[in-house]
């Protein structure tokens, strides 16, 4: 797939821009704090349905406007034209149009525009909690199968029906506490609908990840220790103890019905805790990725180094298991050169030539050892431009 064109109105620090882009690399160049991530937070936007640094679309809208607009233009891997356009604003609900057309729901535009993004802040996922890991497997699994989107959002309105009748429940008795008990029965049986799905579909991520991970991270950091991914999960460790698996059917998604009977069994158990406390203690929500390096969980045990190393590759690797699906993603590096040594700069950079489009941010551009085009980035008077340097037009 192919980025072809890029236009904002009134998003963050851009007023109007318009940016084309080509095939292999392009390196937007500029200073700190003059608009570099905002193109990439625009284009991530438009493929994911997120933000990589902020959570609600409120931010993304240029001080003083009430609206903002980004355009995109793909090509697929067949060379297909495809469109997506953006309508986001502070308190109003996005508009959406694909191909010229709206769409009813926002995850109907999800896997239209494939994109793998690496900015500082990953680092989160080797030592941060496990909402960022889990982050990292429903963004992923939303670009590789959109319908995950609709099952998550579905599993999410489940849980806070279920929890609220939890909290609810805790002062009643009698046979006010039966029928309360009778309700959440019935969101119970929804949240194991859904969350088998959900758990099914990361397991079989977690699979597919394993081997460009390992692969990806001995490239990047020259290190021997081998990488192992393992998903846990609150309804039983049974379900991410696939270690020995058979190669040739360890990408495979596992058995659902086990799943929802494992997931049925754990909410039984911890019932009387759930309704002691008033909140849903086991389901996707609450389940992590663990990562390890060796012997040794990579959380706490990591060096800064190492870190990087691993929350880099488990990013790349995401490429490898979109393009098994659908169109190869564009990759997206923000700022990431500059915090890498010469020698695996070096490494990153060899990487990033197996990829079809590449888009990097840097203040500094001797800190990117690629080839391609180069995009001059600057602020003035609060307001970003953009300066391909082939042509010398500003956006």
């Amino acid at each position: 797939m192919q980025l072809v064109d890029l236009s904002l109105r009134d998003v963050r620090s851009y007023a109007q821009a318009s940016i084309t882009f080509g095939p292999g690399v392009t390196v937007l160049v500029g200073p700190n704090a003059q608009g570099k991530t905002n193109l990439l937070e625009a284009v991530l936007r438009a493929a994911t349905g997120g933000s990589h640094r902020v959570a609600g679309d409120g931010p993304l809208v240029r001080a003083g406007a009430e609206l903002g607009v980004i355009r995109s233009t793909m090509r697929t891997d067949e060379g297909r034209r495809r469109t997506i356009e953006l309508e986001v604003g502070t308190g109003r609900r996005t508009r959406t149009r694909v191909d010229g057309q709206d769409v009813r729901r926002a995850s109907d535009a999800l896997g239209v525009l494939r994109v793998v993004l690496f900015a500082p802040e990953d680092v989160a996922l080797v030592r941060g909690d496990p909402g960022e890991r889990r982050r990292f497997l429903d963004e992923l699994l939303g670009q590789r199968r959109p319908a995950y989107a609709a099952a998550r959002s579905d599993y999410e309105r489940a849980l806070r029906q279920r929890n609220q009748l939890l909290k609810q429940a805790r002062g009643l008795r009698g046979s006010a506490a039966d029928a309360a008990v009778g309700t959440i029965d019935v969101w119970t049986e929804q949240l194991i609908s859904y969350g088998t799905q959900l758990i099914a579909a990361r397991v079989a991520a977690v699979r597919a990840l394993r081997r460009p991970t390992d692969a990806f991270y001995r490239d990047l950091a020259d290190r021997p220790e081998p990488i192992r991914l393992r998903y846990r999960s609150t309804a039983g460790e049974q379900i991410g103890d696939d270690e020995a698996a058979d190669p040739d059917t360890s990408t495979t998604i596992p058995d659902p019905g086990w799943i929802a009977a494992s997931l049925r069994a754990a909410l039984a158990e911890v019932a009387g805790d759930e309704r002691r406390r008033g909140v849903t203690l086991v389901g996707p929500h609450r389940d992590d990725l663990e990562l390890s390096i060796g012997a040794l969980p990579a959380k706490g045990y990591s060096s800064h180094g190492e870190a990087w190393s691993l929350a880099l590759a488990l990013k790349l690797a995401t490429y490898e298991v979109l393009a098994e699906v659908g169109d190869r993603p564009i990759v997206l590096l923000d700022d990431v050169f500059a915090e890498l040594d010469t020698t695996r700069r070096a490494r990153l950079a060899a990487a990033c030539l197996r990829f079809d489009q590449v888009l990097v941010t840097a203040a500094v551009e001797e800190d990117v050892p690629l080839e391609g085009a180069r995009v001059d980035v600057r602020l003035e008077d609060g307001v970003s431009s953009v300066t391909p340097r082939d042509t010398q037009e500003a956006g």
